[in-house]
């Protein structure tokens, strides 16, 4: 064996949704009606989780000669708008939920963030299996013998889990343990993907009369279709390029500006953009229900989308707000502009901010590991954003889903879920892949709800920058 494997069971830990009160905070703000129905998100793919589709066993080896036998393999994700996805798990005690939701996120709001095997990680993506899919020619890079779509998906998986949890794991399959042994021994350290399409910021705002931007485009698709809000929502607001003229369809690095004619009442709106195109391999996608984190392994064409929103005012202090996990800080960034003539004077947890005309302000608001948050931003006039998540920003420690304790022999703790799919049979695994408890996790949310009003906040103020910097 590689000695490198040998670095004990996973680092730092929390369980699911871990005690405490739920996050819960609101911003009081002056400024003009933002609409609430439309919450700036800065993109790429989303999609719903299929199960655990072609796999095979594996061990896990925990504190105390304790032994988990597992499934180890691919899963598969149906895009919203089209699309299918293949994904490893990189949180492997921690169970996934039964159709959960999942959004492409870069590594720095997940647990690769401080992981510096991350890299290594991508490496293992690029090599192995779905990327390589002929078999015969990984069997022989690795040395293994003969491999099958299923003991190659679990080698794959017992490599990737080795770097993402520091796992003590091996693939029973001989052959498939083989290629786990030769994929971590030849892992190199690769960069980060870039997202598959993302709008930045993804919220801006002015007086009425001016240009409202730029919203940069990013994307590795050829080009991604423009689409306004509904007239109705703001008559005679236009995208448009840095020409001015209306655009309907953009490319990686254009910019786009809302044109709010001189006279238009106070108000928002927002815009869309869509592409078809592979999402990276190695991007991460997780989830807001505490469901284990996954990262690309595969994308046949798939829908992408971003939003991004605007606000603005003929007087006054008039804010743009959008929020993205900090896991780096262990908590939410809150990144209030104004781009009015007065200040902008807001309250978060009993402290007041104020940022200037012209100027920025990123607030980072503590949340615990595995805790949900619900943070409003309110305001006189209508103005209202609300952001909602789970901070899942650490491996788990112990089996997240688990109700039994793995027995000392390789029999599976349970974890819940089919092991069907592909060369399926084999039930006695524990899917790290499934668990029925989403019902129970969504009622101890609601509870800690209930406790969040009074809770406080430290905040820290991390920046103040020109808008548009």
């Amino acid at each position: 064996m590689i000695s490198v494997r040998r670095r004990g069971s996973a680092r730092l830990v929390a369980a699911v949704l871990a005690s405490g009160l739920f996050a819960a905070g609101a911003i009081a703000a002056a400024g003009p009606a933002v609409a609430d129905d439309t919450v700036p998100n800065q993109g790429g793919a989303t999609a719903t989780l299929d199960g655990l589709k072609t796999f095979h066993q594996a061990v896990i080896s925990h504190e105390g000669g304790k032994k988990q036998k597992v499934g180890a393999g691919l899963f598969e994700m149906t895009v919203d708008g089209g699309g299918t996805l293949q994904t490893y798990c990189i949180d492997i005690h921690n169970p996934t939920q039964k159709k959960a939701k999942y959004q492409e996120k870069p590594w720095s709001e997940t647990s690769l963030h401080n992981n510096a095997d991350a890299g290594k990680i991508r490496w293992v993506l690029q090599n192995s299996y779905p990327q390589v899919n002929n078999l015969t020619k990984l069997a022989a890079a690795a040395g293994s013998g003969a491999l099958t779509e299923r003991t190659a998906a679990a080698g794959t998986q017992v490599a990737i889990w080795r770097f993402s949890d520091q796992a003590e794991v091996e693939a029973v399959d001989p052959a498939a343990e083989k290629l786990a042994d030769y994929l971590e021994e030849k892992a190199q350290d690769l960069a980060e993907p870039k997202a598959s399409l993302t709008l930045e910021p993804p919220a801006v705002s002015g007086k009425s009369g001016d240009r409202l931007g730029p919203v940069k485009v990013s994307t590795d698709a050829a080009n991604v279709t423009v689409t306004p809000a509904p007239v109705g929502e703001a008559a005679g607001v236009k995208v448009v390029g840095k020409n001015g003229k209306p655009v309907t369809s953009a490319v990686n690095g254009t910019e786009l500006f809302f044109d709010v004619p001189t006279g238009t009442p106070d108000g928002s709106t927002s815009l869309t953009v869509q592409a078809t195109t592979t999402v990276p391999v190695g991007r991460a996608f997780a989830s807001e229900t505490k469901s284990q984190t996954q990262i690309l392994a595969g994308s046949s064409d798939s829908t992408v989308s971003a939003t991004a929103t605007a606000n603005w005012a003929k007087k006054g202090a008039v804010p743009a707000v959008s929020a993205e996990k900090n896991c780096a800080e262990g908590g939410v960034d809150i990144t209030a502009s104004n781009m009015g003539d007065e200040p902008f004077t807001f309250e978060l947890g009993g402290d007041k901010h104020t940022v200037a005309a012209g100027k920025s302000e990123t607030i980072t608001v503590p949340v615990k590991e595995d805790q949900a948050y619900d943070f409003t931003i309110t305001g006189p006039n209508g103005f209202k954003e609300n952001f909602t998540g789970v901070l899942d920003c650490k491996t788990a420690e112990t089996p997240g889903g688990s109700t039994d304790e793995p027995s000392p022999e390789t029999t599976p703790a349970t974890a819940g879920g089919s092991t069907g799919g592909e060369g399926g049979g084999e039930d006695d695994l524990a899917e790290t892949g499934s668990s029925s408890a989403t019902p129970v996790i969504a009622g101890i949310a609601i509870a800690l709800v209930a406790l969040g009003g009074g809770t406080v906040f430290f905040v820290r103020k991390r920046k103040t920058t020109t808008a548009g910097e």
